[in-house]
């Protein structure tokens, strides 16, 4: 647990965020607490190797040019990161629900999630076109920051980044963002086929990821008619990509996908 003039504003499965001052910057912290169902020498190893992977795609997005965090200290013996806290940010997935609200206009909301389409299309074409597999992509994990008249896209949370970046799970990335978007943003169909259109100009191996998309769609497709098949309980979530489901599980179901 972090002291001083740190603050815990949020926890999830596998960290707590914390948010505070280092080296007078505002600045937030992340902190991979202790599993105790698991071995004590098998968690400390699996937790450094996440700790390991998600600054390692940290800092090979910095050099691709792709705006991210910054990173301030690594603690490997608290097992926390220190980052840069983004002020002045919204998720996309906020600034989306915002947009989609009746009172805004359908012209000016178009426009808007062009753009957002374009950004989130090009950075994840650049990411890929370096080798980086995000494994979370949600718009929960994007932030939008206003520079001047525009809105510039910032990744957040690569905790279950990986360096496994065959083509198949370039594709996997994309479903993951696929059913989480039909998750999320189910009245915005043509999101994510637009986000598509510019990932293809970004990245010069986009036919070939495509085509992996397809397969794991089609395994996706295959595994859910087996669930209903055998009346899973689980199976109207995973029919739907309910919102019921989190990222992390939404994640596993397009893996599971795989093994089909």
């Amino acid at each position: 647990m972090l002291g001083g003039d740190f603050q815990l504003i949020k926890q999830g499965a596998e960290a707590k965020i914390y948010k505070g001052f280092y080296l007078g910057k505002s600045t937030l912290v992340k902190e991979r607490f202790k599993k105790s169902y698991r071995h004590v020498e098998l968690d400390e190893h699996l937790t450094k190797e996440r700790i390991r992977a998600e600054t390692r795609s940290i800092m090979k997005c910095k050099v691709a040019g792709i705006s991210t965090p910054a990173l301030y200290l690594v603690d490997m013996g608290r097992r926390c990161i220190y980052m840069e806290y983004i002020e002045n940010s919204i998720t996309v997935k906020d600034y989306i629900a915002s947009l989609t609200d009746e009172s805004s206009e359908e012209k000016s909301m178009k426009k808007k999630l062009d753009h957002i389409a374009q950004e989130i299309g090009k950075t994840l074409g650049k990411m890929h076109a370096n080798n980086i597999i995000h494994g979370d992509l949600t718009t929960s994990n994007m932030l939008l920051v206003d520079k001047g008249d525009v809105k510039v896209l910032v990744m957040i949370d690569f905790g279950l980044s990986h360096g496994d970046a065959s083509t198949m799970n370039k594709g996997v990335d994309l479903y993951v963002l696929e059913r989480a978007i039909l998750s999320t943003h189910a009245n915005v169909e043509s999101l994510f086929p637009a986000i598509i259109k510019f990932y293809i100009k970004a990245n010069k191996d986009a036919e070939e990821v495509m085509k992996k998309l397809e397969e794991v769609r089609a395994r996706g497709r295959k595994r859910t008619m087996c669930i209903l098949k055998y009346s899973s309980p689980m199976a109207s979530l995973v029919l739907t990509g309910s919102s019921q489901l989190n990222s992390g599980s939404q994640h596993l179901v397009a893996k599971a996908a795989l093994n089909v």
